[in-house]
């Protein structure tokens, strides 16, 4: 559920435009403090196989799968991480890291409005990392996620109690610890970004004020409340995926957001497919295009990205 509402990030381009991203002058004064996790990593809810070993620790999460037919995930690491300068304003976030196959390149993803803690976003945030990514999700709502089982008469009240200026400058702390892990060390030349629905809208606003310093390439999965004035200022190539019955995400927006872009930017659009199929499919035949844009998720970010990396 997404309800319209005015642009986010509208003050903070300073934020984005900082050293850091865009003259690419780096520091570690951010280095994230690691605590010991008491969360239960689920096991993600892939179709192809139903007979995968989890190991499960305090602080790490090792992830062995078998018989995955086209992914190459054999050792998954997840790591619940603090991060931020101080201790007492850190931003808590998920790190999933892969161990054999890693491709050395670094995923910022965001979430939708159910927050980083969410199975449906932990389970895919893990299979991304299973083709080789480090894939770092941020808890956006600084532990006050929307609830299904919140009434939505309330839904505007509780959008109107989070702070969008916090939430870009969390975004660019999160986006600096990539940088300082990822590019910084010489391992990743750019970064890429995915996003779900409230995330989805975000990675527009992120990439506008980045302007290509830190991030190379982006996917926004029915992105709401996108601001299609900052479009133009997007100079890297983005993949948009939604359904043409997303009340929500209106396609005709998205083709203008994708032909102010250009930079070979891409629209996918599946056909009877509501809000949320891709990462919380709700039927086999939305699992089936879920398989799909999975797939064209992957494409996409290893042609322009790892490929370029």
């Amino acid at each position: 559920m997404e309800l319209a509402a005015a642009p986010l990030f509208a003050s903070s381009a300073s934020v984005f435009n900082s050293p850091v991203c865009r003259l690419h002058l780096f520091s570690r004064s951010s280095a994230p403090l690691l605590r010991k996790s008491g969360t239960n990593f689920q096991r993600p809810s892939f179709r192809r196989n139903h007979n995968a070993v989890f190991k499960v620790s305090c602080s790490l999460v090792e992830v062995e799968e078998d018989g995955l037919d086209d992914e190459t995930c054999e050792l998954v690491n997840g790591v619940e991480l603090s991060i931020g300068e101080e201790a007492d304003d850190a931003i808590q976030a998920y790190l999933f890291k892969p161990v054999k196959n890693n491709n050395g390149t670094g995923l910022l993803l965001l979430s939708d409005i159910f927050g980083f803690q969410d199975s449906a976003t932990r389970d895919f945030a893990y299979r991304v990392a299973c083709n080789g990514y480090n894939v770092l999700v941020p808890d956006l709502f600084r532990g006050d996620p929307w609830s299904k089982e919140r009434p939505k008469a309330m839904f505007e009240e509780w959008l109107a109690k989070q702070d969008f200026e916090r939430i870009s400058k969390d975004i660019y702390t999160s986006t600096k610890w990539m940088v300082d892990e990822f590019m910084a060390a010489g391992i990743s030349k750019k970064l890429g970004i995915v996003g779900f629905c409230f995330g989805g809208g975000r990675v527009i606003d992120v990439l506008a004020q980045d302007q290509g310093g830190c991030f190379g390439i982006g996917v926004s999965f029915y992105g709401t409340r996108i601001d299609q004035s900052l479009a133009s200022n997007v100079n890297v190539p983005v993949l948009f995926v939604s359904g043409d019955n997303d009340p929500v995400c209106a396609v005709n927006v998205l083709k203008d957001v994708e032909k102010s872009i250009g930079r070979g930017s891409k629209v996918l659009i599946f056909k009877g497919r509501g809000h949320g199929f891709a990462h919380r499919p709700s039927s086999p035949e939305e699992d089936e295009d879920a398989e799909q844009a999975f797939t064209e998720m992957r494409n996409w970010l290893h042609d322009g990205l790892v490929m370029n990396n």
